[in-house]
């Protein structure tokens, strides 16, 4: 395979340990789809590369980063990933138009047949699109109470041999649950040794279950202050106990909607480094407003806001993760740690350190940004797939 050789443009992006590297013009290498070399712009030269100038594409505020990472997506381009294999495939296409480049393909409460055979879809999609990580069930083992927009008729606390079946499938990344529930915890311990992510979410925990939760193995906050308790001063609840543990990824929905900037900057503040930017987008998400299904729910999008038909409950958000990079930017958080918080962490929260960093070793995952935080070109594995030349119109942010 050809070499690929992105220079000449400011180069940010954080290792493995949170620390940010930001270059004022460097230059990315990849061969045989993985990083190469990375450096300053004045110590490359040219090795039978495929040479590309980031300026001519971002213009002269262009960036370079890694490609985005989105840990928790439901679908886009009017496509659900509950859906047929085209339609997932069309729906991870339509994300990487926004920079996207590796997803984890997020799924409401079912019955379990039902959740089987959509892993199965997601299974042969995966083996067709290298940018598909896998799936996030996100139920049914999660608190009727806090349901948001899930089914409540599909909800029900883990079963060991029913969560077996869908952890054999190969292809569940990760499960949020609601370690409440009767046999939670022991539910984590089960995930966990099957080697996908527990993440804590919709759920009524108060501060010593979540504890326990994060100690059977839990890593990982479903759409922070989200279909959960509010923080207290005497009750800290998830949101608190996951925020003061280092062992925790927290992710956050910045679309202005689901949490109010002034909120969004006071979890980067209280957990910095563990904040992942996921879009929790449904099929609305790249598409225009009108009526959606969400599993068996009916959800109307009006003005870009996705919410339960005939309700104000929101169902998943029409947020493109672009998007929510441009909005914390907007609402003060650093360029850096907003870069990081879309690329590094969330890779990290799936353990996958090969992911969401611009360093020797990793896959060749890059976009190049316009100075206003717009992907002009996108490569997955030093393969260009996406280029975006117009201008993103985004609906203004809430809040």
């Amino acid at each position: 395979m050809t070499g690929l050789l992105v220079h000449s443009a400011r180069l940010i992006t954080a290792n493995a340990h949170g620390d940010i590297r930001d270059e004022p013009a460097g230059w990315v290498r990849i061969h045989d789809g993985v990083i190469s070399a990375t450096g300053a712009t004045g110590d490359w030269a040219p090795d039978g590369d495929e040479i590309v100038d980031a300026r001519q594409i971002g213009g002269p505020g262009a960036i370079i980063t890694s490609g985005l990472v989105d840990i928790h997506n439901h679908g886009g381009a009017t496509f659900a990933f509950d859906g047929t294999i085209d339609e997932i495939l069309q729906a991870v296409s339509a994300h990487a138009a926004h920079g996207v480049t590796r997803i984890v393909l997020s799924l409401v409460s079912a019955p379990p047949q039902a959740l089987e055979a959509q892993l199965t879809r997601i299974a042969a999609a995966r083996r067709e699109h290298p940018g598909i990580l896998g799936a996030h069930l996100e139920g049914p083992y999660i608190d009727g109470d806090r349901c948001g927009a899930h089914d409540p008729a599909a909800l029900h606390p883990p079963e060991a041999h029913e969560l077996a079946r869908l952890l054999a499938t190969g292809v569940v990344q990760q499960v949020t649950l609601a370690p409440e529930l009767t046999g939670g915890i022991e539910a984590v311990r089960q995930i966990v040794v099957a080697g996908s992510v527990a993440a804590i979410g919709h759920t009524g925990a108060d501060a010593d279950t979540t504890l326990c939760a994060i100690d059977a193995g839990a890593s990982l906050l479903t759409h922070t202050f989200n279909a959960m308790p509010p923080v207290l001063h005497r009750a800290p609840g998830p949101i608190g106990t996951a925020a003061a543990d280092d062992r925790m990824i927290l992710e956050i929905i910045a679309d202005g909607s689901h949490v109010d900037p002034t909120v969004v900057r006071m979890l980067f503040a209280a957990a910095p480094g563990r904040v992942a930017l996921v879009s929790d987008a449904m099929a609305a998400a790249a598409a225009s407003d009108g009526e959606y299904l969400l599993g068996a729910q009916q959800v109307t999008v009006r003005d870009g806001l996705a919410t339960l038909h005939g309700t104000g409950t929101l169902a998943g958000s029409t947020l493109t993760l672009d998007r929510a990079l441009r909005n914390v930017v907007s609402w003060g958080i650093p360029l850096g740690a907003a870069i990081a918080s879309a690329t590094a962490v969330p890779a990290r929260a799936i353990q996958r350190d090969d992911l969401g960093h611009l360093e020797v070793g990793c896959r060749g995952d890059l976009v190049i940004w316009d100075s206003a935080l717009v992907p002009r070109a996108v490569w997955r594995d030093g393969v260009r797939i996406g280029a975006d030349t117009g201008t993103h119109n985004d609906p203004p942010a809430a809040g």
